[in-house]
């Protein structure tokens, strides 16, 4: 597809509002549509075109892009009165780069199918730094030739764009990577507690595992975090807590994966709203 392709999206969030102004720097011309109005308000001095619905978003556009929370969103956004698939329209293709349900991606994209739509699932790993500098990482499930023909638009979301199966495959990917971002977290926040338990300061501890073969982005970030007591949701607990009980959906049973989502879980209720790594905070109670 060339740079003309026309493109609407679905979702103005924390991730949808940096990766679709991507998008419109890039030359795409983008039309945009949000569940909770006002945050279109952002965009209206911009080059955008702001829609009323996302029925109207599929019929005025050969792409589109989905980025939303749940399930429940998914279902509300293609079955809805006025959703995606209440228009009769063929021929379109959507990237649904929700972290979902595997089993609700499959059925939306047997939907789609019926009406001659293409579907890719096309979650992604990365947060709104990533969003903003199209260094996101794509994991796309859904037919070859679809997911060839938007590739030029992932590669402007990403690093790296890659087809890992058939419809569900991408969202399972992506429910292996946030279980291991829900374990490195966990770990990270009861080493740095164990280390404390032991006079050990925390800033050394955190020294010694960024500098040994330990050491990565993720833990340096977090714990830069954990040091100064900043807990602003880059991505929220309760959105991994969510991820977690995907997986377990999906078959996760693990000893690690079970822990995890127990704790998480637990966690919820009364740091759902903070990052990730306030898990800490949790794990410091008990």
């Amino acid at each position: 597809m060339n740079i003309k392709t026309t493109i609407g999206w679905i979702g103005l969030g924390r991730m949808g509002i940096p990766m679709s102004k991507r998008l419109m720097d890039e030359g795409y011309p983008v039309m945009v549509y949000n569940r909770t109005k006002g945050k279109e308000e952002a965009f209206t001095e911009s080059l955008f075109s702001i829609s009323s619905s996302p029925a109207e978003i599929l019929k005025k556009n050969e792409v589109v892009v989905v980025m939303v929370s749940d399930d429940k969103a998914i279902q509300d956004i293609f079955t809805g009165p006025f959703g995606l698939l209440s228009t009769g329209v063929s021929g379109k293709i959507i990237i649904n780069m929700s972290t979902i349900s595997p089993d609700v991606s499959k059925e939306m994209a047997l939907l789609c199918n019926k009406q001659g739509i293409h579907y890719l699932d096309a979650p992604v790993s990365g947060s709104v730094k990533q969003a903003e500098t199209g260094t996101l990482v794509v994991m796309a499930g859904g037919e070859e030739d679809a997911f060839q023909k938007v590739r030029p638009i992932l590669n402007h979301l990403s690093k790296l764009a890659i087809r890992v199966g058939a419809n569900g495959a991408g969202n399972n990917a992506k429910l292996a990577v946030n279980t291991l971002l829900g374990i490195m977290s966990q770990g990270l926040a009861e080493v740095v507690l164990f280390a404390q338990q032991n006079g050990i300061q925390t800033e050394d501890l955190l020294n010694i595992i960024n500098n040994s073969a330990m050491g990565n982005v993720y833990l340096k970030i977090k714990g830069d975090a954990i040091l100064n007591d900043n807990f602003q949701a880059a991505f929220a607990l309760k959105h991994i807590a969510k991820d977690l009980r995907l997986a377990k959906q999906s078959g996760l049973k693990s000893p690690l994966g079970t822990t995890i989502l127990k704790t998480f879980q637990e966690a919820e209720a009364e740091y759902g709203e903070e990052d990730i790594i306030a898990v800490i905070k949790k794990l410091e109670k008990e």
